[in-house]
Order: structure tokens, then C-alpha cells, then sequence
């Protein structure tokens, strides 16, 4: 490229030097020994990574400092063991007995050397806790202890109170180290049986004679405040052999009893479903006999209202919107029914005191209107009384509000059939009593305003 450079500029260029075996041979020794001594990528290193590699032989050191470079630490490398330069304490091989053994045995351990140390205890002594087993003398064994049945000699319950303290209750030990020999086979169901009875009847004997003494699993006789273990041995023996069978199972037995459970909860699951549908079923008749006595009582009211229409049809005056008005608040249509929140999960006790969404505009700007006018805060606290207590107000006010609707339509109607009264025999006037017009300024301003309205619009 130097060369094409030189000739486009037109500047001499050297003689190029003439190529030879001996040349181009050294030419590729070099090129080899650079391709050798440059290293190769590993497969499945990332050129990055490659290029963080340290060679003393191509690449210069790093050029941030470490702390090795500085001095300061060890940086990566890890640091050996730096072991203590004091003095090894010594451990002797030492004997030592436990108090707990009456056999005078000896045994040794490894202990550490020092003053303190010398004529310590057993540290392990303090485990040493054994139970106090309750004695008998042979006057209480004679006078209470005996069994009518002769199941259980004295020698017999001397050799069970021994074995007792000796394994400290443990009835396996116990059964294990019976003189089967000398006083029979007793199982671990008959040393629970003959220890608990001996230990009930001295605890109700100690608490007798007001001696407080004596626990070893017996409960503690204070004066016979509390009832003696009574360990039932039926009991007992049926749990183990109910505890063998289910132990000694076989694979066809297990899957057999699965197969009897997954039956189980089918069955259940269909006698269910059958409840179900014998519930709904149920409901069914019962709507279809309430629609069906419905319907019979709307045919015959409906066949006495034509009967009465028949005999009052020309003495029926037309129906004034007063009845209408009167006719609806009877039925029931007035107050507000709020929604139970029961059953239906996690809400708020404020959502009681929400106005149901059958309630129209007008209802809603009358109750606004009428808590305004008695000034009663529209946002309570919702506790369980003031919730309670606020509906019912509201339900009162929407009442109160459709009473007045009412009574301003009835005095509109009174007054259109005194004038109407008046309109038809000139000369006459239709006094209204002073009781049936109410004493409410409202009222009358409104019963006024309709009047002159009717009068203008007669005139």
C-alpha cells in the first residue's frame, strides 16, 4: 500500500529488494514463530474474558495497582496459618466415678491439666436424677395390698417395687429383667396394672393418715384432693393388638382399604348431591303451591271485584289520585330496605348505610334535603348502633317525606272540589273543617300556590 501511495504521489520509491529462496524462507519462519507464540482462544470463552488474560511473554503488566504491587495485603492469595506461640496446654488420661453407680466402677478420660480442675466432681452428675419409688411396710402390705385373686404374692410385688427403682419405671426394662424362673411370665400390661393399683391404694392411705409423702408416678396424696391413676389394662391390650394388625398389613390389604375409602367418599359425595337436589326440589314445590294459592286468591278476588263492579258501577265515583297516593304508602312502598350484609365474605360496616341503587333522584335529593334540614351529619361513624340507628332515620325521613307528598295532594284535591262544589251551585260555599287542614307553613304555601294555579287556570 506504501508503494501505491508513492507512485500516485509520484515520489521515488526505494528498489524493491529482489526475492529469494533464502529470503522467503525466512519470511515464513518469522510469520510461524509469531502465529506460535501468539495463544488461541478456548472454545467457549468469551473474547473479553480472553483478553483479561495475563501473559508474561506478549502482554504488558496491569496498569491499576493491587495490593500486592503496593505492599499492603495479600490481596488473593490466601494467607497461611499463623499458629500461636503459646505454650500447649497438657491433657492427662484421669479417672473418674459416678456417684449414680453403687459398684465402686472406676473409668477414665481425657482431661484438661489445671488447678482449678483437680478436685472437681463428675461434671455430669447433675443428671443424675432417679424417682422416688414409694415403700410399703408388711402391716400396710397384709392389711391393703393383698389381691383377693392371688395373682400377685408378696414376693412377687417385692421383686416388681426392686425392678422399679432399679430402671426408674422403665416397664420394657422391667418386663426384659422378670425372674420368669422363680415368679412366672407377667407382661408389661401386668407390672403396669399390680405398680399403679400398690401405688393408688398407699397414696389414698398416706393422704389418710395426712403424710404428703410418697410420688415415684403416684399422684401426690394432700389429702385426697387428687384421684389416683387408674390404669385399665383391657384398654391397653386392645390398643396393641389393634397396633399389631395394622402393623402386619399386608400390600393387598392397604390398597384394599384405600379402594374402601375412595368408595366411602363417593358414596358421600352422591348422598350429598342427592340432599342437594331434594332441597331444591323441595323449594320448587313449595313456590309452585305458594303460585298456585297465588293465583286461585288473585281468580277469586278478581271475580268479587267484578261482582262488586256490576252492583257499583253507577254509583262508583271516579278515583282521585288521593286514594292512589293513600293506596301506595298502605302497600308498603315507602321507607328504605338496606341491604344484609350477612354471609356475603369481608366488608365494611360502612357499607351498611349505603342507599340501595332501587332508590330514584328524587327520593335521593329528598332525604339530602331533609338530613340539611334536621342537621344530621350524613357521614357518621359506622359502629353497630349508630349504623343501626341512621338507616332507620333515613328510611323515617323518606317516609316523613312521601307523608308530606301525600298531604299536599290531598289538600290540592280538597280544594278542587270546594271550587268545583262552588263552580256547580252558584250561591253556595263548602266549608272545609278547621282539622283537616293542617297548621305546617309548607303545607299551606304549597296548597296556596296550587290554588291560585286551579283559579287562573279556571278564570
Amino acid at each position: 500500500m506504501t508503494t501505491d501511495v508513492r507512485d500516485i504521489l509520484d515520489i521515488e520509491r526505494p528498489a524493491t529488494p529482489e526475492i529469494t529462496r533464502d529470503s522467503f524462507l525466512a519470511t515464513k519462519k518469522r510469520n510461524f514463530e509469531k502465529a506460535k507464540g501468539t495463544s488461541k482462544r478456548p472454545e467457549g470463552m468469551n473474547r473479553e474474558v480472553f483478553a483479561l488474560l495475563y501473559n508474561d511473554n506478549k502482554d504488558a503488566p496491569p496498569l491499576l495497582p493491587t495490593d500486592t504491587a503496593l505492599g499492603i495485603g495479600s490481596g488473593y492469595k490466601q494467607v497461611k496459618a499463623r499458629l500461636g506461640m503459646k505454650k500447649v496446654r497438657k491433657w492427662e488420661w484421669a479417672p473418674f466415678s459416678n456417684p449414680a453407680r453403687t459398684d465402686g466402677a472406676v473409668f477414665h478420660h481425657w482431661r484438661r491439666i489445671s488447678d482449678e480442675q483437680k478436685d472437681m466432681p463428675y461434671p455430669f452428675a447433675k443428671f443424675n436424677k432417679q424417682l422416688e419409688i414409694p415403700q410399703y411396710t408388711i402391716a400396710e402390705y397384709n392389711q391393703h395390698l393383698q389381691t383377693n385373686t392371688q395373682k400377685w404374692s408378696k414376693e412377687q410385688t417385692d421383686h416388681l417395687f426392686d425392678l422399679a427403682k432399679r430402671f426408674d419405671l422403665r416397664f420394657i426394662i422391667m418386663a426384659d429383667r422378670w425372674d420368669r424362673v422363680q415368679f412366672g411370665l407377667k407382661s408389661v400390661e401386668d407390672l403396669k396394672e399390680r405398680y399403679y393399683e400398690v401405688i393408688g391404694i398407699l397414696s389414698k392411705i398416706k393422704g389418710q393418715n395426712g403424710n404428703n409423702g410418697g410420688s415415684g408416678g403416684a399422684p401426690a396424696a394432700g389429702g385426697g384432693d387428687k384421684k389416683p391413676f387408674v390404669f385399665d389394662i383391657e384398654h391397653e391390650r386392645r390398643r396393641k393388638d389393634q397396633l399389631k394388625k395394622l402393623f402386619e398389613r399386608t400390600s393387598q390389604q392397604v390398597k384394599e382399604e384405600q379402594n374402601l375409602l375412595n368408595e366411602l367418599r363417593k358414596i358421600e359425595a352422591r348422598k350429598k348431591e342427592r340432599e342437594r337436589k331434594t332441597q331444591d326440589l323441595q323449594k320448587l314445590i313449595s313456590q309452585a303451591d305458594q303460585q298456585g294459592d297465588a293465583a286461585t286468591n288473585a281468580q277469586n278476588a278478581r271475580k268479587y271485584e267484578k261482582k262488586l263492579h256490576k252492583k257499583k258501577m253507577h254509583h262508583q265515583p271516579r278515583p282521585s289520585k288521593v286514594d292512589s297516593v293513600v293506596n301506595a304508602i298502605e302497600v308498603g312502598t315507602s321507607g328504605i330496605k338496606f341491604a344484609d350484609l350477612r354471609g356475603s365474605g369481608v366488608s365494611l360496616r360502612s357499607q351498611k348505610m349505603k342507599l340501595p341503587a332501587n332508590i330514584g333522584q328524587r327520593k335521593v335529593k329528598a332525604l339530602e334535603q331533609a338530613i340539611q334540614e334536621f342537621k344530621v351529619d350524613p357521614a357518621p361513624p359506622p359502629t353497630e348502633e349508630i349504623c343501626n340507628a341512621f338507616n332507620e332515620l333515613r328510611s323515617d325521613m323518606v317516609l316523613l317525606c312521601e307523608l308530606r307528598t301525600a298531604l299536599s295532594t290531598c289538600i290540592y284535591e280538597m280544594e278542587s272540589l270546594k271550587h268545583q262544589y262552588e263552580a256547580a251551585c252558584p250561591g253556595k260555599t263548602l266549608n272545609i273543617p278547621a282539622s283537616l287542614i293542617p297548621s305546617t307553613l309548607q303545607v299551606k304555601s304549597e296548597s296556596t300556590d296550587n290554588l291560585a294555579g286551579l283559579t287562573n287556570s279556571s278564570s
